[in-house]
């Protein structure tokens, strides 16, 4: 079974929420435009992701260039470039490293020790790229949570109902006499 870690699952937990929580459309602000700058005690709590993970995972994410950290009172961690611009496999990448099935395909830092007489040498490029792809399609926007179908009711919209609700509850029913 092919499986992302559980940090990789937190990292794109916490990178939506943090996307979500950016001032103006999150799929595109970046630290250039003003993204919010939050810390890991407030991403913990508001993702649900225990706080050392959280820590964690900040930095990672910061060493690789998804996010950039700031030092000092108001300090923090913001997006680095747009949540559209960040892909399922840079995320993907920065914490599990290359995205490779099997050690004999191109690139891999490692190689099996049958690869001179193995017919699957350099077979599972095709099913690597395929993935690797895919993965590159998504964009940290695409993962956020979407807000709900129906926009609240306005104010306007709730005294109609309200009026009509009472107008229709005080009106007297009709009373039907039975004959004896």
């Amino acid at each position: 079974m092919i499986r992302l870690n559980k940090m990789t699952d937190y990292a794109v937990v916490v990178l939506s929420h943090m996307a979500s929580n950016s001032t103006g459309n999150c799929a595109t602000k970046g630290a250039a435009e003003g993204a919010a700058v939050t810390t890991a005690v407030q991403m913990a709590q508001d993702s649900g992701v225990p706080l050392p993970s959280v820590s964690k995972l900040l930095k990672q994410l910061a060493k690789a260039g998804i996010l950039s950290s700031h030092r000092g009172a108001g300090g923090g961690y913001r997006l680095d470039r747009p949540a559209a611009e960040i892909s399922v496999a840079q995320i993907v990448t920065a914490l599990e490293g290359p995205i490779a099935l099997t050690a004999c395909i191109d690139g891999a830092d490692t190689s099996c020790g049958s690869m001179p007489q193995c017919a699957m040498s350099g077979n599972w490029n095709q099913v690597n790229q395929a993935i690797q792809s895919a993965l590159d399609g998504v964009s940290l926007a695409d993962m956020m949570p979407r807000p709900f179908a129906f926009a609240p009711p306005s104010k306007s919209l709730k005294q109609d109902i309200k009026k009509h609700l009472q107008h229709s509850d005080n009106t007297t029913e009709t009373q039907i006499e039975r004959a004896p």
